[in-house]
């Protein structure tokens, strides 16, 4: 059975790529709409993405729009490649691709809060 990338599927970075992935090719999401749907912090999300970036899974730019600073995120051909790499479906069994829906739900089923534990 194919190993995970621990630097994809660490539970943040893998919604992260999620998001990424869900993008057409070359599409550009802001720092600040990424943070806001992802509920991370500032700090959080900055670290998950200086991760990524070291590995070349996703582009980041940094720009002045209207005199202020912005950050836009991309997935680049990499990441995407490493992303919907074989892996393993929501039953245990391998799987061809371990694209963005399937990872989700896996991550879902096997992250719930675990309340009174």
């Amino acid at each position: 059975m194919p190993e995970l990338d621990a630097t994809i599927h660490q539970p943040v970075r893998l919604q992260i790529m999620a998001a990424l992935c869900n993008l057409k090719p070359r599409e550009q999401v802001d720092f600040s709409f990424l943070k806001e749907k992802l509920g991370l912090t500032d700090g959080n999300l900055g670290a998950h993405l200086l991760t990524l970036e070291a590995a070349a899974y996703i582009a980041v730019e940094k720009t002045f729009v209207a005199r202020r600073p912005k950050t836009f995120v991309a997935a680049t051909a990499k990441g995407r490649t490493a992303f919907t790499r074989p892996g393993i479906r929501d039953d245990g069994a391998p799987a061809e691709t371990m694209g963005c829906s399937v990872m989700v739900r896996v991550w879902k089923r096997t992250n719930r809060p675990r309340f009174g534990v």
